[in-house]
This record gives structure tokens, C-alpha cells and sequence, in this order.
């Protein structure tokens, strides 16, 4: 793809400082085609190298993004990817981390700090709609440093970005299922009302679901997509609330990888829900007190108390739920 296929705005001195972007990934093509979506977005490249660039030590001055391809990391890898989170959260840079199944569980355990965006096989749409959520959020981190021609020229950038999303989706031979804006509701009023004033005059909270019933109810749920297509009844956040639900009661530990195959939908969007539902106070990232290079994700007490009390409602119907 040609950057005439798009329109290109050079970004300003000032703009270029704050958008710097990184690149590091060890696979010469894809730093080739990000470089090329970068420029092509109108964003200045601050260094574009293969991950040992990540192992020389932490003076290397890094952009306000930094993109990180590493489908695999080793001991060494790992240990570099933990200290660049540490500075991403310190400094404020935005980390979009690209890895595949095989290596999630170890870049998820890594990156408890920064809040990184973690994109799983992604496509190359997928990679440009990540910058382009995080080009979103930088305005609230920097808005301040900024003067007002700088601004306006953030927001071209961003819709920009958005622009070449559009475009790559309809390039990529794959169907994008995410291609619409990301959105979650946090809870409503009624499930916030767990404490304040309601505390003192609720009955106590009743017990969780027996786990085979929660069990037996996301089978019949994935039974439909024997005979229908499952993108008919993606309900990402539902189908993640059971299967944690289930592994309260049964006092297991679930991992991001068996909560992203219990979504139902691909893990990159999976890990947006986990993000997001974490962010709202229904999940909760659990470290691996054994090992530090792994988490678990898990209920919240909230949210297993809404649980509790859905179930609690439903009664003997909870059996023919779908």
C-alpha cells in the first residue's frame, strides 16, 4: 500500500516531540509496514530497532508510543519488557504490545504497571486502530504542555489514524470484527449501591451459585454456535462474569488466556473487556505470589456480590438461562 492511498499532514516541531514514536520488533517486514503507518499518519519515528535494543539498558530515550512486536520473549526479553513498563508508567509513554497465544500468559504477568494496550496475532488494522485509540488518550496526559495549534493538530492526527483504519479494513482479506469504537457501560446505579446508606438495611449477601449450574449454563451457551454463527450472540463481559463465577466457588485461579477463551470473542478484544471491566471495578488482577512473571484474573468482591444476588433473584429459572 502506497502513502498516496492516504493523506498526509507532516506533523509540527512541537507535535513531533510529543508523538514520537518507538518501534521494536525483531521481524524486518512488520517494522518496515509500522514505520510506513507511522509516517503515513503524519507522526515522527524516534527510533525504529530489533528487541535486543531493549536489552542495552534503560538510557535510551523512548517516543510518547512505543510500539513492541515479540511474539516470544525469553528470560532476558521478559526481564527488559518488565523495566520498560516500569518507565512507561513513570514517564507517561504508551506502550501497544503485539505478542501471540503462546506468549500472552508471560507479557500479561510483566506489564502490571503501565496499563499497555496487549494485541494478540493482531492484523495490520488492528495494529493502526490501537495507535489510534491511544493517539485518543495522549490528549488528556499532555493537553496542558501543549499550545493550541498543537491541538488541533493532535486532533487531525487522531482522525487521521482513524482514516487509515477505515481504509486498511477494507484492504485486509480478513473480516475485522472490531472495527466500530470500543465501549463499555460501567455498572449501573443500582449495582454501585452495595454500599453508603443501602449497606446498613441490605440482607446479608446470599451464597454464589453451585458452580455446575453456572457451568452447565455456558455449555448450553456455546451449544448455539453449533448451529448458529457465534458472532450472533458475542456477549463478551456475560460470558466472563460466569466463567469467574464458577472459579470463585469452585476457589480456582483462572488465567487471562482461559478468561480470553471463555469471552468467546478474539483476545485482542478480549483483553479490551479485561481492561475495561477491571477499570470499572468488576475484575481484579491477581498476582502469582509464586512466580512474578504470572497474574490471574478474578472476580471482585462487588462483582461477586452482584453475581450472588442475580442468581439469588433468578432461583430455579437459573437452570434454563442462555
Amino acid at each position: 500500500m502506497s502513502q498516496a492511498d492516504f493523506a498526509y499532514v507532516p506533523a509540527n516541531d512541537a507535535a513531533g516531540a510529543v508523538l514520537a514514536v518507538s518501534i521494536f520488533a525483531d521481524r524486518a517486514w512488520l517494522r518496515e509496514e509500522l514505520q510506513g503507518d507511522i509516517l503515513t499518519a503524519g507522526l515522527s519515528l524516534r527510533e525504529c530497532a530489533g528487541l535486543g535494543a531493549l536489552l542495552d539498558g534503560d538510557a535510551r530515550p523512548l517516543g510518547e508510543v512505543v510500539l513492541i512486536d515479540c511474539p516470544v520473549l525469553d528470560a532476558a526479553g521478559l526481564a527488559a519488557l518488565a523495566r520498560l513498563d516500569v518507565r512507561a508508567k513513570r514517564s507517561g509513554a504508551r506502550l501497544v504490545i503485539s505478542t501471540s497465544v503462546a506468549g500472552l500468559e508471560d507479557v500479561f504477568g510483566c506489564c502490571d504497571q503501565s496499563r499497555p494496550r496487549i494485541l494478540v496475532d493482531p492484523t495490520r488494522a488492528e495494529r493502526v486502530i490501537a495507535l489510534g485509540r491511544v493517539l485518543a488518550e495522549l490528549p488528556a496526559l499532555r493537553v496542558r504542555e501543549l499550545a493550541e495549534d498543537d491541538r488541533l493538530t493532535l486532533l487531525r492526527l487522531t482522525e487521521q489514524v482513524s482514516r487509515i483504519a477505515e481504509r486498511l479494513e477494507r484492504f485486509d482479506s480478513d473480516p475485522l470484527a472490531e472495527s466500530g469504537a470500543f465501549r463499555f457501560e460501567s455498572p449501573s446505579r443500582a449495582f454501585k449501591a452495595a454500599d453508603a446508606q443501602d449497606r446498613l438495611v441490605r440482607t446479608p449477601r446470599p451464597p454464589l451459585p453451585e458452580p455446575r449450574l453456572v457451568r452447565r449454563i455456558i455449555r448450553q451457551r456455546h451449544l448455539r454456535a453449533r448451529f448458529f454463527d457465534a458472532e450472533l450472540f458475542a456477549d463478551p463481559a456475560w460470558d466472563i462474569l460466569l466463567d469467574l463465577t464458577a472459579a470463585r466457588a469452585e476457589h480456582t485461579r483462572v488465567s487471562v488466556t482461559s478468561v480470553c477463551i471463555a469471552s468467546g470473542v478474539p483476545p485482542t478484544t478480549a483483553l479490551r473487556w479485561i481492561s475495561q471491566m477491571t477499570a470499572a471495578g468488576l475484575l481484579e488482577r491477581v498476582e502469582d505470589e509464586s512466580d512474578r512473571r504470572r497474574a490471574f484474573i478474578a472476580l471482585s468482591d462487588q462483582a461477586a456480590e452482584g453475581m450472588a444476588r442475580y442468581f439469588a433473584e433468578v432461583g430455579q429459572a437459573a437452570a434454563q438461562l442462555v
